[in-house]
């Protein structure tokens, strides 16, 4: 069974950075497609971006496409999503999730980490 564990949230001033790191544990990060996703409470999750089991091929919602970048390191069984230029409407709690068997998109996980506040203040 793998899991999932997401750190680096915080509280940033718009205009910001922050650096999320999703550590997988209990199989090869490199067997699966990863993603993340975020969330506000009382609202549907949202899709943010995924990558595939090599990080050849990315995805991305249309709201963050130039300011937020995954990757993945298969070595340190770590993905990673860096966002720049940080908006208050990225203010979210930040999931990670992972994807055995299909393509990184569409994108279904089957695997999800407990999630990271980020809060972006105005």
């Amino acid at each position: 069974q793998v899991q999932l564990v997401e750190s680096g949230g915080g509280l940033v001033q718009a205009g910001g950075s922050l650096r999320l790191s999703c550590a997988v544990s209990g199989r090869s990060v490199s067997w699966y497609v990863m993603g993340w996703f975020r969330q506000t409470p009382g609202k549907e999750r949202e899709f943010v971006a995924t990558i595939n089991r090599s990080g050849t091929s990315t995805y991305y919602v249309d709201s963050v496409k130039g300011r937020f970048t995954i990757s993945r390191d298969n070595a340190k069984n770590t993905v990673y999503l860096q966002m720049n230029s940080l908006k208050p409407e990225d203010t979210d709690v930040y999931y990670c999730a992972a994807d055995r068997y299909g393509s990184n998109w569409p994108f279904n996980p089957d695997y999800w980490g407990q999630g990271t506040q980020v809060t972006v203040s105005s």
